[in-house]
């Protein structure tokens, strides 16, 4: 990809009209009709998965504001609408309201950028008018072939060749191993200015087991203070061999989170094996499951560890899919812009190719709608804009910025 600025490509999509809309609204069934990788699991409550179809008839419009994206992960808007995203082969890109893409902004420490590593998140510091620091997560080289995923920030300098200052690492996982798969990386900050940071368990038989382990951060949510230390009111603080910064344990892959916005609270969504990706909304030292517990089963078509859906102390996710959607990136949606679609729960779908649009209602999910399948794109992350349209990373070889308005 060139290293220069490049004019907008602006290309409108339409969306299905209304009425095809709403016929699929009166629809009772589940949204999803494909058969369980597990047929024989059971859902520990009603409605935990296959929720019913409730579509919105919302009709739109899909402009490209971004192409020829190297495998774009991460995006966050600063305070005047300027867009900041990554691109995992280890670029972090702006564009402003003039739709021209930066050249790479450069001051990023070394990047491993093998298979799912490289650059991922990025995050817009609540106090970024003041202090003008961002914060991103990615891949660190450790010792040899080794990795794992680390938090920096550092001050933001905009301009014809943005750069970054004062870089700090804030965060490390530990430990660091030999793979190029499951390294999580979403950046959270929640109402009271602490950062949640979710993790992967590096898909190896090694990191798999130690998911539920409290002497390392692989498989988990940390939550740290924005400058890496760690807050005096975490579970573990003070407890001898634990990692202080862990907030919950038992995850498998988190490439999504986002925080309600009427709570305040924590909600993530991690990626299952075949069967199991995971609505969750973690709470402080509670325990999710994985490996000892999930829904699906093995790539292979074997159970996972014991085959276990549920054991005591353990927590059920608040909905599940299964066949998987690889789910990654979350929103609330909050704007005026659509407002049938207020209050939803926005995930991106890597091989589902959509944005399942969740309906929420007592904290459990009552209705699912699949948006955006007509561009059978695989949505990396998905953000509300400052302007309240609908943001959508595109990730492929020739990835895209999406803005999603309502069709007039």
């Amino acid at each position: 990809m060139r290293d220069c600025l490049i004019p907008l490509l602006a290309l409108a999509l339409c969306a299905c009209g209304p009425a095809a809309e709403a016929v699929q609204q009166d629809a009772t069934g589940p949204v999803e009709t494909r058969k369980p990788n597990a047929p024989e699991q059971q859902p520990a409550v009603p409605g935990q998965t296959r929720a019913p179809l409730k579509a919105a008839g919302v009709a739109y419009n899909v402009e490209t504001l971004a192409t020829d994206l190297d495998h774009p992960w991460g995006l966050a808007f600063l305070p005047d609408g300027t867009r900041l995203f990554t691109e995992r082969a280890g670029r972090l890109r702006l564009q402003g309201a003039d739709n021209m893409l930066s050249p790479p902004v450069t001051g990023l420490p070394p990047i491993d950028v093998r298979g799912q590593g490289g650059l991922l998140d990025v995050a817009v510091d609540p106090d970024y008018a003041r202090n003008g620091l961002i914060y991103w997560t990615y891949s660190e080289p450790g010792e040899g072939t080794t990795n794992g995923t680390s938090a920096a920030r550092g001050r933001l300098v905009p301009g014809p060749n943005p750069r970054v200052e004062a870089v700090q690492v804030i965060w490390r996982q530990t430990p660091k191993l030999d793979s190029a798969l499951h390294f999580g990386g979403r950046l959270v900050f929640a109402p009271d200015g602490n950062l949640f940071i979710t993790t992967g368990e590096r898909s190896t038989r090694e990191g798999r087991m130690q998911a539920q382990r409290l002497d390392g951060t692989l498989g988990k949510v940390v939550r740290i203070k924005p400058d890496g230390s760690i807050p005096a009111d975490n579970p573990y603080v003070g407890k001898p061999g634990v990692r202080p910064e862990i907030w919950s344990i038992g995850h498998r892959n988190l490439q999504a989170a986002a925080i309600d916005p009427a709570t305040g609270k924590l909600w993530t969504v991690e990626h299952g094996a075949k069967g199991g990706d995971e609505l969750n909304h973690p709470e402080a030292g509670k325990d999710y499951g994985w490996p000892t517990i999930t829904y699906g089963e093995e790539y292979s078509g074997q159970p996972i560890g014991e085959g276990l859906t549920a054991r005591a102390g353990m927590e059920q996710p608040v909905y599940y899919w299964d066949p998987v959607i690889a789910p990654s990136g979350m929103a609330f949606y909050t704007g005026d812009l659509f407002p049938a679609w207020k209050g939803s729960v926005l995930v991106g779908a890597l091989r589902g190719q959509h944005v399942a649009r969740l309906t929420l209602e007592n904290g459990r999910v009552v209705g699912e709608e699949r948006l955006f399948t007509e561009l059978g794109e695989r949505v990396r992350d998905v953000k509300q804009g400052p302007d309240g349209a609908v943001w959508l990373l595109i990730d492929t070889d020739h990835g895209k910025l999406l803005r999603v308005t309502p069709k007039r």
